[in-house]
């Protein structure tokens, strides 16, 4: 096996150890959000945001051992930057929000609507900076399969998401005052 194949096999087991600690780190927030007065909101189609995950990371792995698809560092090299950006992102996110940050949906604006950081510019900056990754990690090794399946069924399960957040987000007038008007993902394109 190649040296890049194994490199890439590498950063997608990293990535996955990555996703199982902001897991614990999810529960934590959830368990403190519940006890000051937040309630989770019952989403059946969360499991498939995380096969979906899942299926990113198996699928590209499995394209480039199986596929033998070849390491072409011109197309690395800035897929790895939109990554790492991508992942500055979601760390941003995640110590923006503090304990209302978790991976399912929560009535926390009740505890106060976050404003700082990345919020100051959009109202989902972690759902553009998971989308980017999503595509971009399976392009470091060019499996553009799993890169162009993973891409489409994000769009419809984050549609899914993103309709029955923004139904309990916009819920409170807090929420409401703070981010209408701002875009969803990226400042200035939508």
């Amino acid at each position: 096996m190649e040296l890049s194949t194994i490199a890439f096999l590498a950063l997608l087991i990293a990535v996955a150890l990555l996703r199982i600690v902001e897991l614990r780190i999810s529960k934590r927030h959830q368990a403190e959000m519940i006890a000051r007065g937040a309630a989770k909101v019952a989403e059946p189609k969360f499991r498939w945001m995380v096969v979906l995950h899942t299926a990113v990371l198996i699928g590209a792995a499995v394209e480039v051992v199986v596929l033998k698809r070849p390491f072409i560092l011109w197309l690395a090299v800035p897929m790895f930057a939109v990554f790492l950006a991508a992942n500055a992102v979601r760390w941003w996110v995640i110590r923006t929000l503090g304990e209302h940050w978790n991976v399912q949906v929560m009535d926390s604006t009740r505890l106060g609507v976050v404003t700082s950081g990345p919020f100051r510019y959009v109202r989902h900056p972690n759902y553009a900076a998971v989308f980017a990754e999503m595509l971009a990690l399976p392009l470091i090794h060019t499996a553009w399969i799993t890169a162009i399946a993973g891409t489409i069924a994000h769009m419809g399960v984050l549609a899914q998401r993103l309709s029955m957040e923004e139904r309990v987000l916009f819920a409170n007038a807090d929420y409401r005052a703070a981010m209408t008007g701002k875009p969803r993902f990226l400042p200035g394109l939508f």
